[in-house]
């Protein structure tokens, strides 16, 4: 059994440069080379991030023999058709997020893992970080009662449209997409349940894909979860998990900090028709502390490792990936956003 993942990259942007820092801290994981589709950008990636193997194609990187694993930061509608590639060509991926542009993407997917005796993985990279395994600690253990409600928002606001991958219909673009996949993916992890009835509202931009996204899914188990994504607006980008005892709230849920995180609990007052009932005997609001200790997607990539050599269950699961992708299919049906893929 190998000791170590040596990864290989394809695509060189932003994304792919936080990937390769987070490795940094790893004990399993080298990269040791990246493709790209014009030889000057894999050249000038690999320099920067000191990288040994430089690649002008895709294919070509896929051929490497020292690669065991692939990291896709590609846009969303090149996933599919990249993450097959590299399965046939009997390399492990580790895929951003969304996983595709469809559920049907998605499942084909895994059943090609499946037949290549292969790892497939959503990178949803907070699902890896010591917060979140707290956080659902604290829900499961009581600390909120019943949970019953969940609130997230992922908003941010940028002002480059032309050449910005997200704003192309074409690369499975948009608000619901980028971000809004994050709030689904929360909603759904927490809830541990899939919804049975979703709405939403969106408002396009020119482009052709949602600029901002509202909407809410509703689960058999009586969690109810609203979210908001955007990219025009501005919002906390907290997410909130509310239950019949108090709440939690999550400061910053996406990218928590590499050192320590907080989230902090809150019991609610009984209000005065409640007479005679008696306050918590616990803390009204507690803040907890969280050691977090290293890099976000350094502990993506450790579990992805485990997975790979230690044979240890996937932390996003097939179930939970396909999951996902059939409930932002429902979302963009509910704002008539459509892609190639879809037909």
């Amino acid at each position: 059994m190998a000791k170590e993942l040596r990864w290989g990259i394809l695509g060189t942007g932003n994304i792919a440069g936080q990937f390769i820092k987070g490795l940094a801290g790893t004990h399993r994981s080298s990269v040791v080379a990246v493709g790209s589709r014009r030889a000057e950008s894999a050249e000038a990636f690999s320099r920067t991030h000191r990288i040994g193997q430089a690649h002008d194609s895709y294919d070509a990187l896929l051929a490497n023999p020292s690669v065991d694993a692939v990291y896709i930061s590609l846009p969303n509608s090149m996933h599919h058709e990249w993450t097959l590639k590299a399965l046939d060509a009997g390399k492990h991926v580790l895929c951003e997020k969304p996983l595709a542009s469809n559920a049907a993407q998605a499942t084909e997917m895994f059943a090609v893992a499946s037949r290549a005796h292969r790892v497939l993985v959503e990178a949803f990279m907070y699902r890896s970080n010591p917060q979140d395994h707290a956080v659902m600690r604290a829900v499961a253990e009581g600390a909120i009662g019943e949970l019953r409600l969940i609130r997230t928002s992922f908003c941010y606001r940028t002002t480059k449209g032309v050449g910005n991958i997200r704003f192309d219909r074409q690369l499975a673009g948009g608000a619901l997409m980028d971000s809004g996949c994050y709030c689904v993916n929360f909603s759904r992890h927490f809830a541990n349940d899939e919804p049975h009835r979703v709405t939403a509202a969106g408002r396009f931009h020119e482009s052709g894909v949602d600029i901002l996204t509202a909407g809410t899914l509703e689960f058999p188990n009586g969690v109810t979860a609203s979210f908001t994504c955007g990219m025009n607006t501005h919002a906390d980008n907290t997410a909130y998990l509310c239950g019949s005892e108090g709440y939690i709230e999550i400061p910053v849920p996406w990218k928590p900090p590499a050192k320590e995180s907080i989230f902090t609990i809150t019991k609610g007052t009984p209000p005065k028709m409640d007479g005679g009932v008696k306050p918590p005997a616990t803390p009204l609001r507690e803040t907890v502390r969280v050691p977090i200790n290293g890099e976000l997607y350094g502990f993506e990539a450790d579990d992805f490792a485990a997975t790979v050599l230690d044979n240890r269950p996937p932390r996003i699961t097939q179930q939970d990936s396909i999951g996902n992708m059939k409930t932002l299919d429902q979302l963009r049906a509910q704002i008539g956003l459509k892609f190639p893929a879809d037909a």
